[in-house]
Parts: C-alpha cells; structure tokens; sequence
C-alpha cells in the first residue's frame, strides 16, 4: 500500500499542541537543518498573518523572487499550508519529503508533534526547491513555536496582538505580546503595526534589548480613499497612492501597510522590488476566509474572524459595505476562543443565527453555543429572534441553506467563528448554488 503522508502528519497520536524548540532541533538536525539554507521573512501576531504573509508573498511573486510560504491551519485542503510561488505542494513531493521526515522522527524518543513534522516538511522542501525566500508564519505564540528554530531571518514581522491561546500564551496582552516578540533576533530588523499600548511596550522593550532596529507602520499616513466598483478597495499609505486591494475587510489597508514596510526592509537588504511590483502583488494577493464574498443574492461572506479582535473588525466590515443592513450569521467556534465577547461585536448587526459545530475535537456544542446566544441577547437588552431562537443546524449544508432563506436575495448571510468551517461551508455553497 502506497504512503498517505496526511494521514501520517495528521495522525492522532501527535496532533496534541507542546510547545518547545527542542524536538524539531533534533529533527532538523537529523535532516541536514534545512532552514539555513533559506532566507526568510518570520511573521508573528495574532490577527492578519495570514493577510499579511499573502501581501509580502505576491508581491516577492511579482518581482520576480521564488517565493515559498508556509501558513497555518490550511482552509480548503491540507497542502496549501506549504507553497512555492502560489501553488500547493505536489502530493508526489508531499509524499517523498514526509518519508524522508518520517525516517527520522521515528528515531526519536520523544515524537515530533504534528505541527513540527508539517514545518520540517516545509523546510525540507523549500530548501531543495531553492527558493529564493520563504515568509514563514508562526503557528502558535512565537518564543516556544516550532518556527523559532529560524536562527537568523531576514527581518521579524508582528502583527496586531490581542487575547487568544491565553491557556498556553498568557491572560494579558503584555504577556502575550512577549510570547510574539520571541521571534526578534539580535540585530535582525522587526516591523510592527500599531498595537495597543501593552503591546508596544512590550514589543520596544525586546527590539531595545536585542539591538532589532524597529519600524511602525505610520498610521497618520494611511487612509482609505475610496471603493472600486465594490470588487476593489483602495487606499493611500506613505508616497503611495491609489493601492488597490482585492481583500475587502476593513483591516486589510493595515496589514498591507504592514507589508509595504516588510518590502522597504527587505529592499534595504539587497532586494530588488520596484514600486510596480508592490502594487501589482498588493492588488492580486488573495487569501481564503478573510472576509472573502463568496456570492450574491443573498451576499455571502466567509470570515475566519475566531477571537473578539477579529469580530470586531469583520462587524467593522460588513458596516462599512453593507451598511445597516441585518445580517443573517452561521456561527461555530472551538472552546477556547472568547465565544461570548465574540458574540458582543456583532450583536447590533443580526438578523439571525444559525449554529453549527467546526469540524475539530475542540468545538464547542452547538446547543451550549444555542444558549450562550440566547443569554448574550438577553444581556443586551431584548429578546429578539435574532437572540432568542437560534436556530441549529442539522449539517453544514442545512446552515447554508437555511441561511440563504432566512436572509432573501436583498440580505447578507455572513459566516464567521472558526477557520476550520471555511472549506465545508465553501464547498456546502457550491453544491447548493449549482
């Protein structure tokens, strides 16, 4: 029987998160320590990695660089977690590499997690498809995130900073913020988006401490000017004028912003990025499940808004292109992610709630999320059917399509709650609509 290298990496065994540097270091030793052979850009935050490692990544794309990205979790299939240039790994490569990963993991007395194993993958292959330049995410926290093996990048991106993982991470967003500021180097440049005090304390305190030179993005120099037959929107920041950006969620001119710095580092470092190449990358980045309209009649969304901070900004979406329009939301979240603060940011916004269960081991019920519903209207001051009955679906299909019905051509249907529903819900849409 052939090698399934997803259901090795997947296997239940490892999935189990531990944070720690000291597994991987052995694998990576075992496997010729791969990530030295790489120039990377390490991204850390806790909202809008994603956006912002597939801002730096097309535009790296569009200037001709070999570019390789490694993102968490996937959305629509497992592979796309590792990319060269925008396409997903090849199962034939997936399969090779796993081996050759496996061969030594299975040495080990303390096995690999599942995410280590995925990032000795994506070093592996990366380094022997020579790219030019890898943008790694982090996948949880940063100090203790298996990504921290990177010894020497070519500068440390954070991004906004707010509550989440607070079991592993810390309750506060000062401790947090240290956790993220683990991934600055000695004397490796870091850019940062405009965080919120603790945050930036914290974040000034590291670079200081480790000689990082630190660059902000300049918030007094972006604005948003205009939409752009609402496919488009388009915003200023610093000399540049008229950006264009297919990602539509309000927070999107900020990580790009944030990108454009990345850019400017990395052109001081020897990288040959010319301004059409900045604009061109920006307006053709996509990225899944960021406030990513799916269809019409209704309009739909797909947000993988999955803490307070992210619910906010996507009820600061859909205001900004759909008005006072009543929102019709499917929502499932996991247990750990602030579901009642989540709830508070939409709660002028709905029309109605349709509940559903994320397809992981740690999704909260839908009846407890039902409840939780029920009790957060409560606390707001009405009981309205938005509030009062939501209504829990039997399967993702039934969300979806009784979604639609509820919302009617003119409406909005918006889902959001978890990264882990974005490709069920998707694919739900596309048979339904088809």
């Amino acid at each position: 029987m052939d090698f399934d290298a997803v259901a090795y990496l997947n296997e239940p065994r490892w999935q189990q998160s531990r944070l720690g540097l000291e597994r991987i270091a052995v694998l990576l030793e075992g496997l010729g320590n791969p990530q030295d052979r790489l120039r990377t850009v390490h991204v850390a935050g806790t909202n809008g990695k994603g956006s912002t490692c597939a801002f730096i990544s097309s535009v790296l794309r569009a200037a001709g660089y070999r570019t390789a990205q490694f993102t968490s979790p996937y959305v629509t299939e497992f592979a796309d977690r590792i990319r060269i240039d925008g396409e997903n790994i090849p199962a034939g490569s997936l399969q090779a590499i796993t081996l050759e990963v496996k061969a030594v993991a299975d040495t080990m007395a303390d096995h690999p997690t599942e995410f280590e194993l995925m990032t000795a993958v994506a070093f592996l292959y990366f380094a022997s498809a020579g790219c030019d330049i890898a943008v790694i995410e982090v996948g949880m926290g940063g100090r203790l995130d298996s990504t921290n093996i990177i010894s020497k990048p070519e500068l440390s991106v954070i991004t906004h900073i707010g509550l989440d993982h607070v079991d592993q991470l810390g309750e506060t967003i000062a401790a947090i913020a240290r956790e993220k500021a683990g991934i600055i180097k000695p004397g490796v440049p870091v850019v940062t988006c405009q965080q919120p005090e603790q945050a930036q304390a914290v974040i000034e305190e590291v670079a200081e401490g480790r000689g990082a030179p630190l660059t902000a993005v300049q918030g007094a120099r972006l604005s948003s000017r205009r939409e752009t037959h609402g496919q488009m929107q388009t915003f200023d920041y610093k000399q540049y004028q008229g950006l264009e950006l297919a990602l539509l969620g309000t927070f999107q001119p900020e990580n790009a912003a944030l990108a454009i710095e990345a850019i400017e580092c990395l052109r001081e470092k020897g990288f040959d990025i010319p301004d059409s190449a900045l604009y061109q990358g920006l307006a053709e980045a996509s990225w899944p499940g960021r406030f990513e309209r799916i269809g019409e009649a209704p309009s739909f969304i797909v947000d993988g808004a999955h803490n307070p901070s992210a619910a906010r900004e996507l009820a600061a979406s859909l205001e900004k292109w759909y008005g006072q329009a009543k929102v019709v939301f499917i929502i499932g979240v996991l247990k750990d992610k602030g579901s009642a603060e989540m709830l508070r940011e939409v709660v002028g916004l709905a029309r109605a709630f349709v509940v559903i269960e994320p397809p992981n081991e740690r999704a909260l019920p839908a009846e407890q999320l039902a409840e939780l519903i029920r009790e957060e209207g409560a606390r707001a001051g009405g009981q309205t059917p938005a509030w009062a009955d939501p209504y829990i679906a039997a399967s993702i299909e039934d969300a979806v399509f009784s979604a639609q019905k509820t919302a009617g051509k003119e409406g909005v249907v918006c889902a959001f709650g978890s990264l882990y529903t974005i490709a069920a819900l998707k694919k739900a849409y596309e048979e339904i609509v088809v």
